[in-house]
């Protein structure tokens, strides 16, 4: 039976969108309109479906919007060279080349290529050592879109136990430096950690990022906790599946994220404001 508070990331997300939106119509009257392009190369169905997700939201927030689809056999020359020229195009404030990318395509020399002013991913080594050392930089989508959840549960992260489960490059790492920055207190878990339960026990945050259906159960979880579940995994059924079996957890936790309709919604609608704040920085507005 669920009593916790379930945390709405579609309505937290539509909020933001409304913000942005506003801001968007105020800078398009001084003639300063947002551009985001979005490279995919090949045909990756679950690709497919995210890149026209974001061209969507950059329709519906007055964005400018470009997506170049290049044939699987494009060289990494090729992609290069269109990094490049979009990279130095002034109506385009955002690049994103969607990964995974195809085997002979190196990711790093590929993310390298984008001016961090540009990488609206916040994955260039730039914007990561920025993130870092807690200076301005583009943040990773995913980790401030966890971090804006949290805070839309009304709970101060400031002198609190936060525990992470995971240390990708993409969230766990980004996302325990986010925590960091809001004073919170952090424990980081992975596959070879001893003693997981016994930390995640004392959490009042639990961010799980592991990529394993239904690995965190009540069991994990000190009661009254929020939890937030990164995890998106699709069962043998069909059925998608968080990192975090929400039956058993949302029993004992406090607010906690749902899959789909947590975190899920959230990544999008940080893309489209690290892209407005590119645009303003661009136009020396921010």
């Amino acid at each position: 039976m669920t009593t916790a508070q379930i945390i709405s990331g579609k309505q937290v997300s539509d909020e933001i969108r409304q913000n942005l939106k506003t801001e968007v119509e105020a800078l398009a009257a001084k003639g300063c309109v947002p551009g985001l392009a979005v490279v995919l190369v090949g045909e990756d169905p679950a690709s497919q479906v995210y890149v026209r997700n974001k061209a969507k939201a950059c329709e519906d927030l007055g964005y400018h919007s470009e997506v170049h689809r290049l044939e699987s056999d494009t060289s990494e020359e090729d992609l290069l060279a269109l990094v490049h020229k979009l990279n130095a195009q002034e109506n385009i404030n955002g690049i994103l080349v969607q990964l995974p990318l195809p085997k002979h395509i190196e990711e790093k020399a590929v993310i390298n290529a984008i001016s961090p002013e540009k990488d609206v991913d916040g994955f260039h080594p730039i914007n990561v050592g920025n993130l870092m050392i807690g200076d301005d930089s583009l943040l990773p989508c995913t980790p401030a879109g966890v971090i804006e959840l949290i805070k839309h549960t009304g709970i101060e992260m400031s002198g609190k136990h936060a525990v992470v489960i995971g240390r990708s490059n993409i969230v766990g790492k980004p996302v325990s430096l986010l925590l960091q920055r809001e004073n919170a207190t952090v424990t980081m878990c992975h596959s070879r950690t001893a003693n997981m339960k016994e930390l995640t026990r004392q959490a009042d945050i639990l961010v799980v990022a592991v990529g394993r259906a239904n690995f965190v159960d009540a069991s994990y979880i000190k009661p009254g906790a929020v939890v937030i579940d990164v995890g998106i995994n699709r069962l043998e059924t069909g059925k998608l599946a968080g990192d975090v079996d929400f039956e058993s957890a949302s029993s004992v936790s406090g607010p906690i994220t749902p899959v789909p309709g947590g975190v899920g919604p959230m990544t999008i609608t940080m893309l489209m404001k690290n892209t407005l704040l590119a645009a303003k920085r661009a136009h020396g507005l921010s």
